[in-house]
């Protein structure tokens, strides 16, 4: 019947569970009080190590503040000559660190030499020109008559393999552009614009012997026809800032002889008898704009 199943029920339910759960407040371990205060130790011996703690006793442990102090496996032990014990102190100023010196400005160093295209027409054979070895010096063979050829293209060529300082580039260019200076006559002087660039990226290099040829071609420039001196001086400004710079490089041999003056290598003697070359041939205008780019010439025309 219905009375004996919802009797049935009651048997069966399960009975109700009860939690009694003891009142923290006011007491040591209340969590509103407890979150103000570090944390407890985890045993009253200290705190365990992190690689031993338990998953239960993980959250009650502190953090170490300092490894030292820990008792883990691994302890951060001093190494030997750390640390501060045992050392001596003294009031004594120790050395002064060297003052770092002025940087070299760098006006007389060498530069990096460009590129010639001399080098590049001589390597693919469009140079009329064969070396001629002889006893005592070597020269130029040419395969054609040298007043037929065009000095507007060959000339500047030769002039920009004057930075050359290989063999047999620095011989040829060398020998094949006083040749033509030579011979070359009323040709040479339409040609002057064309030579400032190779003559002034010679004289950028900064090297001593490349500037030397460079002085021993424009004495023979100069001297190779009417008005070419005439013609140099509205370049001036591209010549003589390197003139300037080692116009003072002379060699002081004291009461010594200098058995290598038949070379010619003396820069400063070059720069010398250059400008003064430039000047007598250069016409009016030549001493004023050589004594603007270079205060210390001296005239060898009005003295």
């Amino acid at each position: 019947s219905k009375a004996t199943v919802s009797v049935l029920n009651c048997v069966n339910r399960a009975p109700p569970t009860m939690s009694v759960s003891p009142d923290m407040k006011g007491t040591r371990k209340d969590p509103k009080a407890r979150k103000f205060l570090p944390p407890s130790a985890g045993s009253p011996f200290g705190d365990f190590p992190q690689d031993w703690a338990t998953t239960k006793t993980a959250k009650n442990v502190r953090p170490a503040e300092d490894p030292g102090l820990t008792m883990s496996k691994t302890r951060d032990y001093k190494h030997a000559h750390t640390g501060m014990g045992g050392s001596c102190s003294s009031l004594n100023k120790g050395r002064e660190a060297p003052q770092p010196k002025a940087p070299v400005a760098g006006a007389f160093k060498k530069r990096p030499i460009p590129p010639t295209e001399f080098r590049r027409f001589y390597d693919r054979g469009d140079l009329p020109i064969a070396i001629r070895h002889l006893g005592n010096e070597n020269k130029i063979d040419w395969k054609v008559d040298i007043e037929k050829l065009d000095y507007h293209h060959y000339l500047p060529i030769f002039f920009d393999g004057l930075r050359e300082k290989e063999d047999p580039y620095m011989f040829l260019a060398y020998k094949g552009s006083t040749d033509l200076l030579e011979k070359g006559g009323t040709k040479i002087l339409p040609t002057i614009p064309q030579l400032i660039i190779p003559m002034k990226t010679a004289l950028n290099t900064r090297d001593t012997t490349i500037i030397g040829r460079i002085l021993k071609v424009i004495q023979r420039l100069v001297v190779s026809g009417e008005l070419i001196g005439e013609a140099l001086v509205p370049y001036y400004r591209q010549i003589l800032p390197v003139f300037n710079l080692f116009k003072s490089l002379n060699k002081n041999t004291g009461d010594e002889i200098d058995y290598a003056q038949r070379r010619r290598e003396n820069l400063g003697e070059l720069i010398e008898e250059t400008l003064q070359m430039l000047e007598v041939h250069g016409g009016e205008d030549a001493f004023i704009n050589i004594k603007y780019m270079i205060p210390t010439y001296e005239s060898c025309v009005l003295n």
